[in-house]
């Protein structure tokens, strides 16, 4: 059996010293040597054969990073790991222990377009594979053709309205990775937040509702159904590139902060729909009396058509096989969610015609989070903001 660790990091902000990324924030030489330490150490702690990173602002950053993990990995091995020259020899339940430095894998990095000077900083999403990758990696940012939502005519013709999406707020990345035989797709998103989208009127200094001394509820609601269309759409976009990939019968695994739960709107259009369990009972589409329902075998046919192309995900497949209840990687204001996720194809389902392999644990790494209400709260700049998530996979041989 092989098996393989797929992660999914936001590490919150990385940049390096001295560099204003958004409008008066930088870090100090002392707070960016802090942050680089406490990243290193989380993805020497997750030790993962593929990680996903958000929030990449300067990829020599992240290669620092790298780097320190792979340094104190590599420490940390001969300091604790059992030898010929150490007094404890049982190696066997210390087969994990082992930390396996980065010295050899490829790093894919995406950064975004939207990218501004100073104070004005975009960030983009980076993709790192022990196993290397097949072919370039690619970035969907720019849209070769605009993604134009119709609603259709309501009374009046055209009065549906419509929604035009030409350029996503970050890259989604996708590479695909070697593993034992196989070939996986692998997608990482940083789909747009619920951060309402204001828009500057001309001449004005700054969008009216921003001004929070003239608080505007209705204008500030208006700009999170703005930036709620936004993820909508980009979710359709990856969807798209999704689907691609299965009807090629690809192996799919995406990964990334979807700004969502699992149960939103934009995450349900990632995974696709869920099927009914019978679609004998429905009315046909183009019924002409009440007794024109499907037939058992185009029951069939319809389940297993949305079946071969919908993404499960790692989050609930843990949740479901084990005695946890509630599983969290941001927390604000008291609140306590999951928006980071980890999404597979059938193929890493066990009972699957496709099978190659299935989940066997699902690791959340949460424990430095607050909701940033308590004073004291020491992470809140430095740290990431988000937990980090880990899938372990096995393969068939």
């Amino acid at each position: 059996m092989t098996h393989f660790t797929i992660a999914s990091f936001n590490v919150k902000n990385l940049i390096g010293a001295d560099q204003e990324y958004y409008k008066f924030q930088s870090y100090t030489p002392e707070e960016y040597a802090w942050k680089a330490d406490w990243l290193a150490e989380q993805l020497q702690t997750m030790d993962a054969d593929i990680v996903g990173f958000q929030e990449i602002f300067e990829e020599s950053a992240l290669r620092d990073v790298i780097d320190m993990a792979d340094a104190d990995g590599i420490a940390g091995n001969d300091a604790h790991i059992p030898g010929p020259n150490k007094r404890y020899r049982r190696k066997a339940i210390f087969r994990k222990l082992a930390y396996r430095p980065y010295t050899n894998a490829a790093l894919a990095v995406a950064p975004n377009v939207n990218d501004g000077g100073p104070g004005q900083r975009r960030p983009g999403v980076a993709i790192l594979s022990r196993f290397g990758f097949v072919g370039a990696p690619e970035v969907i940012q720019d849209l070769p053709e605009p993604v134009d939502i119709d609603f259709g005519p309501m009374g009046e013709a055209g009065g549906g309205g419509q929604f035009r999406l030409t350029r996503l707020s970050r890259p989604i990345l996708k590479v695909r990775v070697p593993i034992a035989g196989h070939v996986i797709t692998v997608f990482n998103c940083h789909l747009k937040s619920k951060l309402g989208e204001f828009i500057r009127p001309e001449g004005a200094p700054f969008p009216p509702e921003v001004d929070l001394t003239q608080y505007d509820p209705v204008g500030r609601t208006l700009g999170g159904a703005r930036a709620a269309l936004r993820r909508m759409a980009e979710a359709w976009v990856l969807r798209r590139a999704i689907v691609a990939e299965l009807d090629q019968d690809h192996p799919v695994m995406v990964m990334g902060d979807f700004n969502d739960g699992e149960h939103a709107v934009s995450s349900e259009i990632i995974s696709g729909e869920h099927p009914f369990k019978n679609y004998a009972w429905m009315l046909r589409h183009d019924a002409q009396t009440p007794r024109d329902r499907y037939s058992e075998d185009e029951n069939a046919y319809i389940r297993e058509a949305i079946e071969k192309v919908r993404l499960h995900s790692a989050e609930k497949q843990f949740v479901r096989s084990s005695a946890r209840d509630m599983v969290y990687t941001a927390a604000f204001g008291g609140v306590y969610e999951s928006i980071d996720q980890i999404y597979m194809s059938r193929h890493f389902l066990a009972d699957s015609p496709d099978s190659i392999g299935h989940m066997e644990y699902f690791s959340v790494l949460n424990d430095h989070l607050t909701d940033g209400s308590h004073a004291e709260a020491p992470y809140n700049k430095l740290a990431s903001d988000h937990g980090q998530i880990i899938a372990h996979i096995k393969l068939k041989d």
